[in-house]
C-alpha cells in the first residue's frame, strides 16, 4: 500500500480521500482552508454525498485518513500526489488554471528536497496540452529535476457524478491513465489495482481531451433529447415515449456504430431527413440550434477535406471511393460527390476509381439518370485503380476496404495520401494526412 497526498478537498479530492483510504492507502489531504482540513480531519464530510462522511471517519479512526494545510509536509510524507484543485472558467470561458499552477509551484519546491522518485497524478480537468506544454515546465522548474526521470507524471481524469461519486469511484466504466512514460502509467495503474474496469493507457494530451469528449457527448445529449421533445410537445405527442424506443435501439443508437472521427455523413436518409426535421421546426417556429447546426457541422468536414488538398499545392486529385459508403453504388447525397464536384470546379485533374458506381454506370437499370445528374464525375471514372494511383499527385482514401488500403501502402513519399475513413494507424505526418487524426 502507498501512503498519498491529495491536494484540493473540494468533491472530487475528498472522494478520493476517503476511496483510496477504503482501498487501504494512508491518505494525507491538502488544503488552503483551514476549516476544510479540521473537518477532513474529524472523518467529516465537507460536501453532501452518499457514503464519503461514513467512508471518511472510518478512514480518519483507522489512522489512514489525515489532512493539513503544509503542502511541503504533505509531499515528504507521501510517494504519490493527487491535483485535485478546481479548474473553473474564467469571465471569457477561458480554463482558468491559477490554482493548479500555483499547486505545481508548491509541489515542485517539495520535490526538491526528495530523493525517492515521486508520482504526480493530475486528476483535475484540464485541456490537452496543458500538462505538457504549462504544468509540467512549472514542476520542472521548480524542483530542479526532470520528468520521466527524477519524478513521474501522468493525467487521470475523474467520471464521478454527484450523488453516486462512491459507487462511480470503485466502479467506473474505465480508468483513463496518461502517463509520461511506461514507468509513470504503471506506477498510477497499480493503485486501481482490484477495481472491475478496465485500465486505458494514452498519451497525456489523449488522457487529457477524453474528459471533455464524454462531457461534451453528455451536453449533446441532453439537448438532443430536449429538443426531440420540444419537437414532440409542438406536435402534440410525449417526447417520453418517443426517447424511450430511441434508447431501445443497442444497434445503432446506443452503440459505437456512429462514433468513429471521419468524414461527413451522406446517403438517402441522414441529409433529407435531418433537413426536413429543421424545416418543420422553422414552420412551427420552434427554435432547435442543435439540429439546425448539424448540417453546417457536416459541411464543415468536406471543407476539411478541400483545404488538405489546396494545401499540398497538387493539382492531379486521385479519388479512391464515389458512392457514400463501401458495398453501394448510391451516389445520393455522397460527401465524396460534394468533395469531387468541389475540386473539379476549383480546377483539380481528377481520377475516380469506384468500381460499383462504374458498373451502375453502365448497366443500372436507372444508368441514364445517372449520367444526367453525374456526367461529369462519371467521366472521371477508370477501371484500373493502380492507374489512379500512378497518375495522381494526391490520393483520397474516401472507403474503409481491404483493397484500397492495401494500395495505399503503395503510396510513396512526395506524394500526398489523405484518409478520410481512418486507414492511417496514427496521427498525420507531412505527406500522409487524416481528415481528423
Amino acid at each position: 500500500m502507498s501512503t498519498i497526498s491529495i491536494f484540493g478537498l473540494g468533491y472530487v479530492g475528498a472522494v478520493c480521500t476517503a476511496c483510496f483510504a477504503s482501498k487501504g492507502h494512508t491518505v494525507i489531504g491538502v488544503d488552503v482552508n483551514a476549516d476544510k482540513v479540521a473537518q477532513i480531519g474529524r472523518g467529516e464530510s465537507p460536501i453532501v454525498e452518499a457514503q464519503l462522511g461514513e467512508r471518511l471517519a472510518e478512514g480518519v479512526a483507522a489512522g489512514r485518513v489525515s489532512a493539513t494545510t503544509d503542502a511541503r509536509a504533505a509531499v515528504a510524507a507521501s510517494e504519490v500526489s493527487f491535483i485535485c484543485v478546481g479548474t473553473p472558467s474564467d469571465e471569457a470561458g477561458h480554463l482558468d488554471t491559477r490554482y493548479l499552477k500555483a499547486v505545481c509551484e508548491e509541489i515542485g519546491h517539495a520535490l526538491r528536497d526528495k530523493d525517492d522518485v515521486h508520482l504526480l497524478v493530475i486528476r483535475s480537468t484540464v485541456l490537452p496540452g496543458l500538462v505538457r506544454g504549462e504544468l509540467l515546465p512549472i514542476l520542472e522548474l521548480t524542483s530542479g529535476k526532470q520528468a520521466g526521470v527524477d519524478f513521474l507524471l501522468a493525467v487521470n481524469p475523474e467520471f464521478l457524478r454527484e450523488s453516486t461519486a462512491i459507487n462511480d469511484f470503485f466502479s467506473p466504466p474505465m480508468t483513463v491513465i496518461g502517463g509520461i512514460n511506461d514507468d509513470a502509467a504503471e506506477a498510477l495503474a497499480a493503485l486501481y489495482h482490484g477495481l472491475d474496469a478496465p485500465v486505458v493507457k494514452l498519451a497525456l494530451e489523449e488522457a487529457e481531451l477524453v474528459k471533455y469528449a464524454c462531457n461534451s457527448w453528455h451536453a449533446t445529449k441532453v439537448a438532443f433529447a430536449n429538443e426531440i421533445g420540444n419537437i414532440a410537445k409542438q406536435a402534440g405527442v410525449d417526447g417520453r415515449r418517443v426517447m424511450d424506443v430511441v434508447c431501445m435501439d443497442n444497434k445503432l443508437n446506443l452503440s459505437s456504430y456512429y462514433m468513429k472521427p471521419g468524414f461527413a455523413y451522406g446517403g438517402s436518409c441522414l441529409p433529407k431527413d435531418v433537413r426536413a426535421l429543421n424545416a418543420w421546426c422553422h414552420n412551427a417556429a420552434l427554435p432547435s440550434p442543435l439540429l439546425a447546426a448539424l448540417p453546417r457541422s457536416n459541411d464543415n468536414q468536406v471543407e476539411r477535406a478541400m483545404a488538405l488538398i489546396r494545401q499540398s499545392g497538387m493539382k492531379k486529385v486521385g479519388m479512391l471511393g464515389l458512392s457514400f459508403k463501401p458495398g453501394t453504388d448510391d451516389l445520393r447525397e455522397s460527401p465524396l460527390v460534394t468533395l469531387a464536384s468541389r475540386l473539379l470546379s476549383d480546377g483539380f485533374q481528377l481520377a475516380i476509381h469506384d468500381s460499383n458506381v462504374a458498373h451502375a454506370s453502365k448497366h443500372s437499370a436507372v444508368a441514364e439518370q445517372l449520367w444526367a445528374s453525374y456526367g461529369p464525375l462519371l467521366n472521371c471514372l477508370q477501371e484500373d485503380v493502380n492507374q489512379v494511383v500512378a497518375s495522381s499527385e494526391v490520393i483520397v482514401v474516401g472507403h474503409a476496404t481491404a483493397e484500397f488500403h492495401a494500395i495505399a501502402d503503395t503510396v510513396n513519399s512526395g506524394r500526398l495520401l489523405v484518409d478520410l475513413c481512418g486507414y492511417l494507424p496514427g496521427v498525420s505526418s507531412t505527406d500522409r494526412q487524416g481528415i481528423c487524426w
